[in-house]
């Protein structure tokens, strides 16, 4: 069971990398100066503090975001987001894509 939720990390990783890839891509290529970044605070709720090590790495390596911190108790992952929006969407995707799939492990 653990060896399908890890494969599942990694395939919604890289469909994750494919598509912050080309929102990437668009954004140098149109010139868009509208993007505001942030530094967004990601609750996390795992467990193992290895797998929040998991998460901040796969936030690292998509496009468009970098891991910035992990808190000392693995429960606060500190990221900077190159378009912020002003919402709980980035929040939200990386809970619902990252951590949700390691949980399940």
């Amino acid at each position: 069971m653990k060896l399908f939720a890890y494969t599942r990390f990694f395939g919604i990783f890289v469909l994750e990398l494919v598509r912050s890839s080309l929102a990437v891509s668009r954004a140098i290529l149109s010139g868009d100066r509208s993007m505001r970044s942030a530094v967004v605070a990601i609750p996390l709720d795992l467990e193992k503090r290895a797998d929040a090590a998991l998460v901040a790495n796969a936030v690292t390596l998509t496009p468009g975001t970098t891991s910035l911190h992990l808190s000392e108790d693995g429960r606060s992952l500190y990221v900077h987001v190159m378009d912020w929006a002003g919402d709980e969407a980035t929040v939200d995707a990386i809970k619902s894509r990252f951590e949700r799939v390691l949980k399940e492990a």
